[in-house]
């Protein structure tokens, strides 16, 4: 088994300025790297890192070149309706207003200018199963 020492998503896109608008708008991300095929966004605490990379570009192999599907970055927060109320500010995609779920979190989901479902989820303070 080996070692685990970072994990980061990589996001395949055809909009690499407005998936970084999206996501340094939203949270806490500064840009390490930028450039027109691979932008690198790590948190201020440097604990989360989030890559986007030019879906065309040749590192990218030709059958994943395509739109996200079949899963969500989930992302979480303090108070998920803060967030919310960026979104709306800046016209973001929202697939579903913030709500409580069964589950003690309260959870606002927005598409990404790609297609990526994001879900951004807050604890509800003195929830108890």
């Amino acid at each position: 088994m080996a070692i685990l020492n970072r994990i980061m998503t990589n996001i395949c896109s055809d909009k690499l300025v407005e998936t970084k608008f999206f996501y340094t708008k939203l949270f806490d991300f500064n840009v390490g790297y930028d450039s027109d095929w691979f932008i690198h966004l790590i948190s201020k605490d440097k604990k989360f890192e989030l890559g986007i990379i030019d879906k065309s570009n040749e590192l990218v192999p030709e059958g994943f070149q395509n739109s996200p599907q079949g899963f969500y970055i989930t992302f979480v927060v303090e108070n998920a309706d803060e967030l919310f109320a960026i979104a709306e500010a800046e016209k973001f995609t929202i697939v579903s207003k913030p709500m409580d779920t069964v589950y003690g979190q309260r959870r606002l989901l927005l598409k990404d200018p790609n297609g990526t479902l994001v879900d951004i989820s807050s604890p509800i303070k003195g929830f108890k199963f």
